[in-house]
């Protein structure tokens, strides 16, 4: 080996590392188009969690809360919500939704108020199936606590 650095190394390690990096990203893009229908139920997809998903994001929930992680941390983590307060139970997630929803804000001194958004009861329940979706996706046991 040579005791200096030449232009024909340089562009070795250019070639060869673009390379090796190119067929990575490659390897794990194939890997994870692989493994994703296994974990994220799109099975369940239906037009109610996708007008959920609208009202979610036409109110920008995600603007103070987390969903799987992803968001503000200025409210609670949602991506268990329907397991935490619904037990798993869709109508008693509705019910609780429902009465959460119009309850706000609740004028708590000191607390966060959450506003009113005046949702209609499809809108409620198209979100509540939004959530219950979200809750049932593999997400390696996210949040770490069920408090999120």
């Amino acid at each position: 080996m040579s005791d200096h650095f030449t232009k024909g190394m340089a562009r070795n390690i250019y070639y060869g590392g673009s390379v090796f990096f190119l067929l990575l990203f490659a390897a794990l893009t194939l890997h994870t188009t692989r493994e994703m229908p296994k974990t994220d139920h799109r099975e369940n997809l239906t037009e109610a969690v996708a007008r959920g998903k609208t009202v979610w994001e036409e109110n920008n929930c995600i603007g103070c809360h987390t969903l799987i992680g992803e968001g503000a941390y200025y409210a609670p983590e949602l991506g268990n919500v329907y397991f935490r307060r619904g037990a798993g139970n869709l109508i008693a997630f509705k019910a609780y939704l429902k009465a959460w929803m119009a309850a706000q804000p609740l004028g708590v001194p000191g607390r966060r108020q959450m506003p009113q958004f005046n949702l209609n009861e499809q809108q409620v329940d198209d979100l509540a199936e939004f959530l219950k979706f979200t809750a049932e996706v593999e997400v390696n046991n996210w949040p770490p606590n069920i408090e999120g």
